[in-house]
């Protein structure tokens, strides 16, 4: 069942179109590389700056306002440009264990992400009082955050080299 949809989704005209041209396939997926190095230089820059890292000059909310809004841009273009790739060669994907784990791992960050911002954010002005730091469950946050996005791009390279492996 699962199988004919990917199929269908792949020699569909659209997912065709992607996987026959010389140029559309490249195209997208240096878009979706500049997209995934917006996304994890944001995300590295606010973590860095939770851990006390980099950006101690700077306000937990300063870093947060300036970062923030760049990284839900490249987000959404990653995730466009994504789905264009995954639509070329959908049931290669789906068979592959690298974009599996890659989806899960993004998914996890993505709770981590919703858990800073909705529980753990509510008291950010207070970190940035004189001589506070942000709170322990927020730097293990950032961590974690920072481990996830190291491992979710070496996934998506793994995919690369190892699509002929799996299908």
């Amino acid at each position: 069942m699962h199988s004919v949809i990917f199929s269908n989704i792949e020699n569909s005209a659209f997912g065709s179109a992607i996987a026959g041209s010389e140029w559309m396939f490249p195209a997208i997926e240096t878009i979706h590389v500049f997209a995934i190095v917006t996304v994890i230089g944001t995300i590295a820059i606010m973590d860095l700056r939770l851990l006390g890292l980099a950006s101690r000059g700077r306000t937990v909310q300063a870093v947060e306002r300036d970062t923030v809004p760049l990284t839900w841009i490249g987000f959404a273009l990653a995730v466009i440009t994504g789905i264009l790739l995954f639509v070329s060669k959908a049931t290669s994907y789906m068979a592959n264990p690298y974009f599996l784990w890659k989806m899960g791992l993004m998914l996890l960050a993505g709770v981590n992400m919703a858990l800073f911002h909705r529980v753990l954010s509510k008291d950010i002005a207070q970190w940035d009082a004189p001589g506070a730091t942000a709170p322990a469950a927020a730097k293990i946050a950032g961590l974690l955050s920072l481990a996830l996005w190291i491992v979710i791009p070496f996934c998506g390279r793994a995919i690369g080299f190892t699509l002929g492996v799996y299908y």
